[in-house]
């Protein structure tokens, strides 16, 4: 018997509209293909050193950034619960701190994905097509680079739709 594809799926979540619309894409799928689901929220603890580092923030100013980021990040993980809860799914939530894209790595690598959703969305400017960047974008590359599983960029525009319809 060949294992499903998509046993066990990791969703990135950040402060983003697309980080929770990976979250509503990944209960969907949760949904329709009976997956485990954990949503990681990571407190990017690297670049804080890095400013603090650097004297763009004193010792004092990083550590009251860093807890208002993990409060920001239970806040999001608790919405993301609720999501799921909202439609029978079951999800594991988890905070982690450091670098970002390793730690998402980290926590793939422990919960054996098979699947990491990032959130991702295009804006059109002048007739050309342009990315946006959100807080995870800036580390889709790391992540898909180093990622040993699949990552799937989640751009669909009716998720909030199809989400409300299931």
């Amino acid at each position: 018997m060949v294992k499903p594809l998509f046993q066990n799926v990791l969703i990135v979540i950040n402060a983003s509209e697309a980080s929770i619309h990976a979250a509503q894409y990944g209960i969907l799928m949760s949904k329709l293909y009976h997956c485990n689901l954990k949503a990681v929220y990571v407190v990017d603890t690297a670049s804080l050193k890095q400013l603090t580092t650097n004297k763009f923030f004193v010792a004092e100013e990083s550590n009251m950034f860093e807890k208002n980021l993990l409060a920001d990040g239970q806040r999001y993980l608790d919405y993301v619960s609720d999501l799921a809860k909202a439609k029978g799914v079951k999800i594991e939530t988890e905070i982690r701190s450091g670098a970002v894209w390793s730690e998402v790595i980290m926590a793939a690598d422990e919960m054996k994905a098979g699947l990491i959703l990032l959130g991702g969305y295009k804006s059109e400017m002048n007739s050309s097509v342009i990315e946006k960047h959100d807080a995870v974008s800036s580390f889709s590359r790391d992540i898909i680079s180093h990622a040993n599983c699949s990552v799937l960029v989640v751009r669909e525009k009716m998720i909030e739709q199809l989400y409300k319809l299931a």
